[in-house]
């Protein structure tokens, strides 16, 4: 006498594998489904705990950069020149130098970016300008200033990237001439980074400017190693 089999029969396929089919199948994958999308997609509440812990950790960064007398590339490190060489508030420059990439950034990158990035500047410019008075630092040794500084900036970017955000500046415009010129961004960046260092001879001493550049390599390895495509499925 045999028993009655009550779920799916094992059975051999063309190439004689054994196949089962049955309750126990795993479902299809529904990666990248539109419900998977608005599962990883952050709330409000995500965003805006996101979008205040970028500006503490990037404005720190700053801050430390300017307690050491370096600077940084971007539209930060040209405001960082501007207070140096003219004695202009960091957080007003750093401000005002963005406003002319916001319609680049209107155009290729919708609204809710650039008002994020908009509220992203103004925020750390403010906090930069205004942090020494809630925190001294007795010594900063340039090298300690660079490391740490590039550091923490690096990883206030990629919070805010995370948080579809940024700290402005020239990497919008290089998106835009990658995508509409065919330049490349990489090479856009640095090109203006590099003038920027140049230029910083004629403000600050030449050591100064070496250990600039450490804490500008320093930040873009915290975005090369971490700002990965895939690794991280917020949106």
């Amino acid at each position: 006498m045999s028993l009655q089999s009550h779920g799916p029969v094992p059975c051999d396929d063309a190439d004689g594998h054994l196949v089962t089919a049955g309750p126990l199948t795993p479902p299809a994958d529904s990666a990248g489904t539109a419900a998977d999308e608005k599962a990883l997609r952050h709330s409000v509440a995500e965003d805006v705990q996101g979008m205040v812990l970028a500006t503490l950790v990037a404005s720190l960064g700053l801050a430390i950069f300017a307690k050491g007398g370096l600077m940084i590339g971007g539209m930060a490190g040209l405001a960082f020149l501007l207070h140096y060489g003219l004695g202009w508030n960091f957080g007003l420059v750093f401000v005002l130098v963005n406003l002319p990439f916001y319609w680049v950034a209107v155009r290729r990158m919708g609204w809710e970016f650039t008002l994020k990035t908009f509220a992203a500047v103004t925020a750390c410019g403010v906090l930069t300008d205004i942090m020494p008075r809630w925190v001294d630092f007795a010594n900063m040794a340039p090298l300690y200033s660079a490391l740490v500084g590039g550091a923490l900036s690096g990883l206030g970017i990629l919070f805010f990237i995370r948080h579809r955000a940024s700290l402005g500046g020239i990497g919008i415009l290089a998106v835009y001439l990658q995508r509409t010129r065919g330049w490349s961004a990489g090479k856009v960046q640095l090109s203006f980074d590099s003038c920027l260092m140049v230029a910083a001879f004629f403000v600050l001493a030449p050591s100064k400017v070496f250990y600039s550049a450490i804490g500008a390599v320093v930040l873009a390895l915290v975005l090369m190693f971490n700002h990965r495509p895939g690794r991280y499925m917020g949106v």
